[in-house]
């Protein structure tokens, strides 16, 4: 059925009618449709990075930040990223099927518990065409069928990546309505999908701090909570300087515009006469301003002064917000008032500060010197991710194949009643 004739709300109920045939593809099924799409979107390259153009031109006309830009954005390289993520997601072992438990009762009843499919797993998210391939990748790997939103700001280039995906579905002989899009349909488009209850089976807002809390209370189908990231890094007293310049200046700079980079810098009292002045001048070399506190200011240059509102701001951009505290304590207060709970970090060489610090962050990630860029599907080995879970039911941190399956008991028995 051509997507052009039919409304959003008969678009979800072809994916869930789909959905079933999804379900059924086998390992090596999915694995080989998985690689075509790869195939798909690297054949498309000029087509997609075209509507690309197009949606950053009007982009910049509308006055979007540097970071949503850059989330936007699409060249040939990044396409060919999202195509090796595909491929490496079809690698994964299949999620679907898994034994999970098992035990044979006292009458004989033999049960397992094991892992299936969602069903239809939608997705409402802004700027981020690099999302439209990766749920889409992860969803029939889970052997789900998919229902994107990605806003008007990625329209055309969304387009594009779906009508490549569709056109590899076909070409394997596999029901292309297990990929939708409801970019078409503006805001009403996301309201039927927050409503879809009973087609949609999971819900995954991903976006700013706006946009998912506007999710999470208007939708009816379930969601899975993906957070914006107030991500700190805090320098414990025994911070090796070398370390606090590396970890910090990546957690921030390498790529400012996404969720888990660095947003507050949290120093040590003791640590703070060694530390800050070269931490300060690293950032600064690297294009990044600096909002520190009193005590910052008296020990490094060029610094913004920070207020309230600078240590609840996720910038996803070249800023950073910097603070003395005058011990672990007052770190992890800090951070408990503070953080979104996606990422934090400590640097340090005590590893009894170390150890506290991860067992007393409640966050999805919490990390021992290391940088907070490392919170990311691809890198923790999923080929991909859904989002970042910030909550705590059913899936917290990067969600991956797994976190895209529910689970079922089968139950075999041989005659048995209940007396």
């Amino acid at each position: 059925m051509s997507l052009t004739t039919v409304t959003a709300g008969e678009r979800m109920l072809l994916a869930k009618t789909a959905s079933r045939e999804i379900a059924r593809l086998s390992d090596a099924q999915k694995s080989r449709l998985l690689d075509r799409i790869a195939d798909a979107l690297e054949d498309a390259t000029d087509e997609i990075v075209a509507a690309n153009g197009e949606d950053l031109d009007r982009g910049r006309e509308q006055g979007l930040s540097a970071a949503l830009l850059d989330r936007l954005a699409l060249d040939a390289a990044r396409v060919h990223a999202l195509a090796q993520a595909v491929r490496e997601v079809a690698l994964l072992p299949d999620p679907v099927g898994r034994l999970l438990e098992e035990k044979t009762l006292e009458n004989g009843l033999n049960l397992q518990k094991i892992s299936v499919p969602f069903g239809v797993v939608g997705s409402i998210y802004e700027a981020r065409p690099n999302v439209t391939v990766d749920i889409a990748a992860l969803a029939l790997r889970s052997g789900n069928a998919v229902v994107l939103r990605g806003g008007t700001a990625a329209e055309l280039s969304n387009a594009a990546l779906v009508r490549a995906m569709r056109a590899a579905l076909t070409e394997e002989g596999v029901d292309p309505e297990a990929i939708q899009t409801l970019d078409a349909f503006g805001r009403s488009g996301a309201t039927e999908l927050m409503h879809a209850r009973g087609i949609v089976d999971v819900l995954v807002p991903r976006g700013s701090a706006q946009l998912i809390e506007a999710v999470v209370t208007e939708s009816t189908v379930p969601v899975i909570e993906t957070g914006a990231g107030v991500v700190h890094v805090y320098l414990d007293e025994s911070a090796p300087l070398e370390r606090a310049e590396a970890i910090v200046v990546n957690a921030k700079a390498q790529r400012p515009s996404v969720c888990n980079a660095a947003e507050t810098v949290l120093v040590h009292r003791a640590a703070a006469p060694r530390v800050v002045g070269p931490v300060v001048a690293a950032l600064q070399e690297a294009g990044v301003t600096v909002h520190g506190d009193e005590r910052v200011a008296q020990l490094a240059s060029g610094i913004v002064p920070a207020d309230e509102q600078d240590w609840e701001t996720e910038y996803l951009s070249l800023d950073i917000a910097m603070r003395v505290v005058d011990d672990l304590d007052a770190a992890l207060d800090h951070i408990r008032r503070y953080s979104t709970h996606h990422t934090e970090s400590i640097i340090t060489d005590d590893e009894g500060s170390a150890e506290r610090f991860l067992a007393e962050v409640d966050s999805a990630v919490v990390m021992a010197n290391a940088s907070t860029r490392f919170t990311d599907g691809g890198e923790f080995g999923f080929g991909a991710e859904v989002g970042i879970s910030t909550q705590k039911l059913h899936a917290r941190g990067p969600m991956g194949l797994r976190e895209l399956t529910s689970s079922k008991w089968v139950v075999r028995g041989s005659g048995q009643v209940r007396g």
